[in-house]
């Protein structure tokens, strides 16, 4: 509906025409003349008018044959039309409502009639252009909600393949910029930890398996919420073990510090396990290695089974860390030693020639944190 509302007065009288003119102005309407019904039609596919006050008797196209072309024309969108007409007649009046007219006036024509009629039939107009918009807006929603559906599903894809190794933050970062390419093979330097119980062979051989599914699981749901506080990416976590990278696939600033303060975070925690697990008569340890260097990256496996995995020596090194560590050791190298040495309270732990290297490694052991100590 045009601003304002647009208004075709059809009549071959000219002072007719006038007479609705003057009484209109006031009003504000946009008002658009013709003389005859086949102008009415040129007029009416020109501008769109929102009304037409259209004259019943008139040469060439009468405004009945008007009126039933008008609405039989599909090119045409609704428009209400006001027969205006000297015949006051019932046959009169039913042959030109049965002809599509909406509304009819008799002549001479009453101010206040003029006026209501008017406005009348403009609130049916605006009510009908509504409808119309939001039954347009209905289809278009519709016609492409299987396609937001489709996208919404694969982001919700996404978000669990990412989430199975990142902090959920990091997920969401990755899935709202759409780029899994940071996934991909890549080289680059990280802190690696390795963590794992120490005692759970023999624990394993000799309790029946429901309890050491709920240990695991205690174990599991203790320490998974620190990996995601210091924003680490699981590797991967099975069984008692668990390996945990810093600084890929997002880098992140002194990679080793948070690496450190995690395995300082969940060396505690555990203690509150193990004593939990002694009152039943279980006697397990807990052991970590953190490792510094250099690995190659990325997401491995088959469709429907993705992991991301690190391959290298750094990786190694973590691993116969954690395996030479004793219950509450935390064993870091020398990189991480370099690096946390200033905050950490670190002890050294002797040398050892892990498996698959050709050169013996000094060991330190994490103590505590200074400022924790300090405090």
């Amino acid at each position: 509906m045009h601003t304002p509302p647009r208004i075709l007065i059809v009549d071959d009288n000219e002072t007719n025409r006038d007479l609705l003119v003057s009484r209109l102005t006031p009003h504000g309407y946009d008002l658009v003349q013709a003389v005859n019904g086949e102008e009415a039609i040129e007029q009416a596919k020109a501008t769109s008018p929102d009304l037409i006050l259209l004259d019943v008797v008139m040469p060439r196209l009468d405004g009945i044959g008007a009126t039933k072309a008008l609405k039989a024309d599909p090119s045409l969108p609704f428009t209400p039309i006001i027969l205006v007409t000297s015949k006051t007649g019932i046959e009169d009046v039913a042959e030109g409502l049965n002809a599509g007219a909406d509304e009819y006036l008799t002549k001479p024509v009453d101010h206040t009639a003029l006026v209501a009629r008017v406005k009348s039939m403009l609130r049916i107009k605006e009510m009908h252009d509504q409808i119309v918009s939001q039954a347009a807006d209905l289809a278009l929603w519709n016609k492409t909600l299987e396609q937001r559906v489709a996208d919404q599903l694969k982001q919700i894809e996404r978000i669990g393949r990412v989430k199975r190794f990142l902090a959920p933050q990091l997920a969401e970062l990755i899935v709202e910029e759409g780029n899994e390419q940071i996934l991909e093979s890549h080289r680059r330097e990280v802190t690696v930890v390795f963590g794992d119980l120490r005692g759970f062979a023999g624990f394993a051989e000799t309790t029946e398996p429901e309890e050491v599914i709920t240990v695991l699981k205690e174990y599991h749901l203790n320490l998974g919420p620190i990996v995601h506080k210091y924003e680490g990416t699981l590797e991967r976590f099975l069984g008692d073990g668990f390996l945990i990278l810093f600084n890929d696939p997002l880098p992140c600033a002194e990679p080793s510090i948070k690496a450190v303060q995690m395995a300082l975070e969940m060396r505690q925690a555990f203690a509150q396990l193990a004593a939990k697990w002694r009152e039943h008569g279980h006697d397990l340890g807990f052991g970590m290695g953190i490792a510094h260097g250099f690995a190659t990256l990325g997401r491995i496996g088959f469709e429907g089974r993705f992991e991301y995995s690190a391959v290298g020596n750094v990786v190694n090194l973590a691993a116969r860390l954690c395996a030479r560590a004793e219950n509450d050791q935390i064993l870091i190298d020398p990189r991480v030693r370099a690096d946390v040495q200033a905050q950490a309270d670190v002890e050294p732990a002797g040398e050892f020639l892990p498996k698959g290297f050709s050169r013996q490694v000094r060991a330190y052991n994490v103590v505590g944190w200074k400022s924790t100590l300090s405090g």
